[in-house]
């Protein structure tokens, strides 16, 4: 099957470094952090209290009442990045609303509000139904081709941490093969007490900003927030006029069948994604500029994801660096892999590497160029994204500009 090339006419966001797409490049551009003391819940006896939590966020500045109180909180944030997504793309006044998909990943969904609604049922006051109608990973996917109108394919990724990285590959798969004339692709997650509470059950949560790749990390700093790309045909983009931001090359994705919650420790398995990624791309490695890595900050994924790059790149690892933009947005879990795919395309358009920041000292078994130093200007035009999740869910995209 002839295989069209996929290309980014639509950008969105919303988290806790990013209210939009110009406030997210300012902090990828200045080396800035959402990371902070988290209020959105009571975190004082945990080892960690801060996250990169979506400060003082009312839904009133986004939403009518009515609406406000059918959708969660992850919804919510979805639906405002995707907004700036479709309003960026036109789509919408080009195609039939059957030719435009949604494509998104998902992690605890609407888990906040159904916390709510518990915590008042114990206290004995009645609580609203309607604060559960979130709690199903599929809802944000729902609310978004309801809020929107596009009717054609619909489909929610779960495979937690990668998953939003394996909702673009797959919307792009619909782009490309002709099924979909556009697809919404991303994913859109929120912090609740659930995951916060089970993530420091795990022993990976670091109670300072997360350091990736630096001597003496203790873990992942959680995030909450939405990203979302408009994917299209190239052909039909430069047809309508289009604004062009990028290019999804290809992707890859596998389970390891390792363990639950720890990778595949030789980096073997990671490799070999990376370089069917690559190779779905038909990219050669040395065309690679840099990568954005999963990079969580936990001792043992940080040294596997450095011994994966050794694998793909071999003698010439020295000269792709490998960067972490979690240590600005936090852990976000089921928009992970968007939020960082985004930062990377908004990256590329700006010819800058990231800075992975919160250099703690440099770890012998982290030995490659992490871009502690600071952002770099870089104008190689085409990077990769990496998304490693917990049960072996690993995921890379090649993206350009």
């Amino acid at each position: 099957m002839e295989r069209r090339r996929v290309v980014i006419t639509g950008l969105g966001v919303f988290c806790g470094c990013g209210a939009n797409v110009p406030e997210f490049t300012d902090a990828l551009l200045s080396g800035s952090s959402g990371i902070g003391p988290l209020d959105l819940f009571d975190v004082s006896h945990f080892p960690s209290r801060i996250g990169c939590q979506v400060k003082r966020y009312d839904p009133k500045n986004y939403f009518d009442g009515k609406t406000a109180r059918k959708l969660s909180r992850s919804d919510q944030f979805g639906v405002i990045a995707a907004g700036e997504a479709v309003r960026k793309s036109g789509v919408t006044s080009c195609y039939s609303p059957y030719e435009i998909g949604v494509s998104m990943g998902a992690g605890a969904a609407g888990m906040f509000q159904a916390e709510q609604w518990l915590k008042s049922e114990l206290a004995g006051k009645k609580a609203s139904p309607g604060l559960l109608r979130g709690v199903l990973p599929d809802s944000t996917t729902t609310v978004l081709a309801r809020t929107f109108g596009l009717a054609g394919y619909q489909g929610t990724v779960t495979t937690a941490c990668s998953s939003s990285a394996t909702a673009i590959g797959w919307g792009a798969d619909l782009v490309a093969t002709g099924r979909q004339k556009a697809v919404l692709a991303g994913g859109s997650d929120a912090l609740s007490l659930l995951t916060f509470a089970g993530f420091n059950a795990l022993h990976v949560v670091d109670s300072d900003p997360c350091s990736p790749f630096s001597l003496g990390r203790q873990g992942i700093t959680l995030g909450e927030g939405a990203a979302c790309l408009m994917l299209e045909a190239e052909d039909d983009a430069r047809a309508r006029g289009a604004r062009i931001y990028g290019a999804v090359l290809g992707y890859a994705l596998a389970g390891e069948a390792w363990h639950m919650t720890a990778p595949e420790p030789s980096g073997v398995a990671a490799a070999r994604v990376m370089q069917e990624a690559l190779l779905s791309g038909g990219v050669e490695p040395g065309r690679v500029g840099w990568v954005n890595a999963h990079g969580t900050g936990t001792p043992l994924n940080d040294v596997v994801e450095s011994n994966a790059m050794k694998l793909v790149f071999g003698d010439h690892v020295s000269k792709v660096p490998l960067v972490s933009t979690k240590a600005m947005t936090g852990h976000c879990l089921g928009a992970a892999g968007a939020i960082e795919a985004l930062a990377t395309v908004i990256a590329l358009n700006q010819n800058i590497i990231p800075q992975t920041l919160n250099f703690r000292g440099r770890d012998p078994e982290c030995s490659l160029d992490y871009c502690h130093d600071g952002v770099r200007s870089n104008n190689s035009g085409l990077a990769m994204s990496n998304s490693f999740a917990f049960g072996g869910n690993i995921t890379s995209l090649v993206l350009s500009r």
